[in-house]
């Protein structure tokens, strides 16, 4: 029964219309907030559209757009224009301005000047699985807003195929995409970045993972050192395999913060599909990860739905984490003595488990 679930979920998600780049120059004289989202992406360019399609390119295109969100944005959505109506910047995300750089050099320049405005930091996003160029562009303005993530907001775009059906194709892109975000963290630090947070979700976390050990391996302590935090979502990574990256990487970034949930169905999926139960974000105690050092958040009390983006997805959620999680501080490394409830902090030698209750003590407490 729960292999027909699962497949039922990708037939569904398959028939899901897909969100689009929508550009709309004059978002910018409705009163609502901007994000500005620096990108690097390995996707292809099309000339004729000016879009990124899910095919692969060996050169790193370098891009900014500039995001309106909708004065009635709620904390949790995307809202993304309605095919009948055409697009509304009093209800809908749209895209103000977008730039593609034919320099490096260009790019780095403005980065530059973005980067002086805020405090030298720069918060990477790096999607999942089934994911077209869009989606994730506007879910890291999404983020950047609800949760009030620091400095400059950036996104690297590796070139899913945006099917549910293309798993195994989305592996393969990953592990192609690992120079292209190499070659974005060291664009970044170029720039003069001093503090870059990677927030990762899914099959992202993997990709992640592997360019952080990339790195490592080839010896660039100094590109490391930049890396001030890392968060990951809903992981989709063996565990197994996510030790053994660690142990490559040696010393992880800190804080390193890892959002997951036994309920994720997505990752239950992945399962079946790689045949390998131990998922990172679905790991049901810490004692899995115990000889890293990491935080692992637990919001299964948070889960709806398919459950893969609570952190994202989830008003209620996002309330509580934008209070507690503050990257420029060291996102959490001081997570013990926020007010959570008793009980719900538990440590296992290097590793700390938080089970994040919806509760309203919690919510108190946290506003002490």
């Amino acid at each position: 029964m729960r292999r027909v679930v699962l497949v039922l979920m990708l037939v569904l998600s398959a028939c899901a219309k897909r969100g689009e780049v929508t550009l709309f120059p004059g978002a910018d004289l409705v009163q609502s907030p901007e994000r500005q989202v620096f990108v690097g992406t390995t996707r292809r360019l099309v000339a004729s559209t000016m879009r990124f399609d899910g095919s692969r390119s060996e050169t790193l295109t370098l891009a900014r757009y500039d995001i309106s969100i909708p004065p009635v944005h709620r904390p949790g959505a995307i809202e993304w224009p309605k095919p009948r109506r055409g697009p509304d910047p009093q209800t809908d995300f749209l895209t103000i301005d977008q730039k593609i750089y034919p320099t490096g050099g260009q790019f780095r320049s403005e980065l530059s000047r973005a980067l002086r405005a805020n405090d030298e930091t720069a918060t990477i996003f790096i999607h999942g699985f089934n994911n077209t160029f869009a989606e994730g562009l506007y879910r890291i303005a999404q983020l950047s807003w609800d949760l009030k993530l620091p400095g400059v907001a950036m996104h690297y775009s590796w070139p899913s195929a945006a099917s549910p059906f293309g798993y195994v194709t989305d592996k393969d892109s990953a592990a192609f995409a690992r120079y292209g975000l190499e070659q974005m963290l060291r664009e970044t630090e170029a720039a003069g970045a001093k503090r870059i947070i990677l927030v990762a979700h899914s099959m992202g976390s993997w990709l992640t993972m592997e360019t952080l050990r990339q790195i490592a391996i080839r010896g660039d302590r100094r590109l490391m050192d930049r890396i001030a935090g890392v968060i990951l979502i809903s992981p989709d990574i063996d565990v197994d395999v996510f030790r053994k990256q660690a142990q490559e990487v040696g010393v992880l970034p800190q804080p390193f913060i890892i959002f997951g949930s036994p309920k994720d169905k997505a990752l239950r999926l992945s399962a079946l599909l790689t045949g390998q139960d131990n998922r990172l974000g679905s790991i049901t105690s810490v004692n899995q990860v115990a000889t890293l050092k990491v935080t692992y958040l637990d919001v299964e009390a948070f889960s709806v739905g398919v459950g893969h983006f609570d952190l994202g997805d989830n008003p209620a959620l996002i309330q509580i984490v934008s209070r507690i999680v503050d990257v420029d501080q060291a996102l959490g490394a001081e997570a013990q003595r926020v007010g959570l409830l008793d009980g719900a902090v538990m440590t296992v030698r290097n590793a700390t488990q938080i089970v994040l209750s919806p509760v309203q003590s919690i919510a108190e407490g946290l506003s002490n």
